[in-house]
C-alpha cells in the first residue's frame, strides 16, 4: 500500500500553545471588537484566582463581555436558549474557556448567533437537513481539561439525554475556532478522576485516528507524537502529588490537541461509534465510556483483523502502538499487538474506570446501543465489525 496517497488537511485554527498563554487572551480578543460573549463552566473557572484576573484584564483591554455558564453537556436547547438571549447583542467575538462541552457549546453559539436558525436545522441525523450558511461570528478556544481536543475541530457536540435521546454534532469548516490558546497550566486545577476521563479520551481519539481507514502521513506523526506525550505525561498529571506534575500537564494539553487536529482529519473508531448512544441513554461522562472501553475494542478489531483482514495496515500500526506505549521490543508483531492490549487493560485496571453498569446499562440494553451505533465513527473503523463482536465488546464492561 502507498503510504503517501492523497489526502486533505482540512482547516486548523492558529494555535498558542504554552504555559501562561491565557495571559495573552485579552488582546487577542479585542482583535475581533468590543463586544465579548465569555462562555464557561458553572464552577471551576470562577473560584478559581484566575477568574478576578482575567476579567479585570478583559476590562483594561477595553472590551465589554456578557457571562454564560455551560454545566454538563450541552443540549439543542441550552444553545437555542443562548443564541435567541444574545442574537441582538451585536457580539463580535465568543470565547469558549472550559472542558470540551464548553468549547462545543460556545462553537455552536457562535455559529448560530448571525445565521438566525436553528441548531436542530443542521444537527446530523437528528435534525432538519438544512445546509448551514454562515457566517460565524470569530470564536477563540480556551480548554481547561486535556482529552476533547474541541479547540481543534469542526463539530459542536450536542446531546438530549434518556431513552429517546442522542448525542450529534453540528459540524462545519466555519465552526473552526479562529485561535486555540492551549495553556497547559490551566489543568492544575482538575481532579484526579477529570484527569483520568479526559486522558483517556485523548488517548482513545489518538489511538483510533492512527489506525482509521482515512489516517495519512500527516495524521499518523501527530497521532504517533500524541501519544508518545501521552507515555511520557500522563501518570504524572494523574498522580497529583507527583513534583513533574506540571510537565505531566504541558505533555497531556499537547497529547490532546494532537488528537482533536487527528480526529478532526481521519475520523476515529468504534468506542467513539458506541461512545454515542452510551451517553445519550445512560449519564455516562464520555471520557469514562472512553477508557473502559478502549482494551476491550482494541482487542476486538485486533482478533477481527487477524481473522478477516490479516494484510491490514491496520495490525502493523497496533503493533507499533504497543512497541511505542510500552517502550519494549517484542519478538513478532502479534506479539506486539498482544502486549498492547495487555497494557491498556493493565491502565483499566489501575485507574478503576467504572463499567458500564453502574450507570445503570444492562444486558437488556446491548441491543439498542448496538443498534444506534453506526454512525461516522464506526465508517472510520479499521474494518466494519459485527453486532455480535460489539455486543461482546459491551458485555465485557458492563
Amino acid at each position: 500500500m502507498n503510504p503517501y496517497k492523497a489526502f486533505q488537511v482540512a482547516r486548523l485554527p492558529e494555535i498558542r500553545f504554552g504555559s501562561g498563554t491565557l495571559d495573552e487572551l485579552p488582546q487577542v480578543l479585542k482583535g475581533y471588537g468590543g463586544r465579548l460573549l465569555l462562555v464557561t463552566g458553572r464552577r471551576s473557572l470562577q473560584a478559581s484566582p484566575r477568574w478576578p484576573r482575567l476579567l479585570a484584564a478583559l476590562g483594561e483591554a477595553g472590551l465589554s463581555w456578557q457571562h454564560v455558564t455551560v454545566d454538563g453537556e450541552p443540549s439543542p436547547e441550552l444553545v437555542d436558549r443562548l443564541v435567541e438571549t444574545h442574537r441582538d447583542s451585536a457580539i463580535d467575538v465568543v470565547a469558549g474557556i472550559g472542558g470540551g462541552s464548553v468549547l462545543d457549546a460556545a462553537k455552536a453559539i457562535a455559529g448560530l448567533l448571525r445565521s438566525g436558525t436553528s441548531v436542530l436545522d443542521h444537527l446530523e441525523g437528528v435534525g432538519r437537513g438544512l445546509p448551514y450558511a454562515g457566517p460565524a461570528v470569530p470564536f477563540v478556544a480556551v480548554p481547561t481539561t486535556a482529552g476533547t481536543g474541541s479547540e481543534a475541530t469542526k463539530n459542536a457536540v450536542l446531546s438530549r439525554q434518556g431513552p429517546d435521546g442522542f448525542k450529534k454534532s453540528f459540524r462545519d469548516h466555519r465552526l473552526v475556532a479562529e485561535i486555540a490558546i492551549v495553556d497547559p497550566s490551566l489543568l492544575d486545577s482538575c481532579p484526579k478522576n477529570l484527569v483520568a476521563a479526559n486522558g483517556m479520551d485523548a488517548f482513545t481519539q489518538l489511538l483510533e485516528s492512527y489506525v482509521s481507514l482515512r489516517a495519512s502521513p500527516f495524521t499518523d506523526a501527530l497521532a504517533s507524537s500524541g501519544m508518545q506525550a501521552f507515555r511520557d505525561g500522563f501518570w504524572q498529571a494523574w498522580t497529583s502529588a507527583d513534583p513533574l506534575a506540571q510537565q505531566g500537564y504541558q505533555k497531556l494539553a499537547y497529547a490532546s490537541l494532537c488528537s482533536g487536529i487527528t480526529l478532526a482529519q481521519c475520523g476515529l473508531g468504534s468506542v467513539h461509534g458506541l461512545a454515542s448512544p452510551l451517553g445519550a441513554f445512560f449519564p455516562i461522562p464520555h471520557g469514562v465510556v472512553c477508557g473502559t472501553l478502549v482494551a476491550a475494542a482494541t482487542r476486538v478489531n485486533i482478533a477481527a483483523l487477524r481473522a478477516r483482514e490479516p494484510a491490514s495496515t491496520a495490525l502493523r500500526k497496533y503493533a507499533e502502538a504497543g512497541i511505542l506505549l510500552s517502550g519494549r521490543m517484542y519478538a513478532s508483531e502479534t506479539a506486539a499487538q498482544d502486549g498492547l492490549v495487555e497494557l491498556l487493560e493493565e491502565w483499566t485496571t489501575r485507574l478503576a474506570l467504572p463499567r458500564l453498569g453502574e450507570y445503570g446499562m444492562t444486558e437488556q440494553d446491548i441491543p439498542r446501543v448496538v443498534a444506534n451505533c453506526r454512525g461516522g465513527s464506526m465508517q472510520t473503523n479499521p474494518l466494519p465489525v459485527s453486532d455480535e463482536e460489539l455486543a461482546g465488546l459491551l458485555r465485557a464492561r458492563l
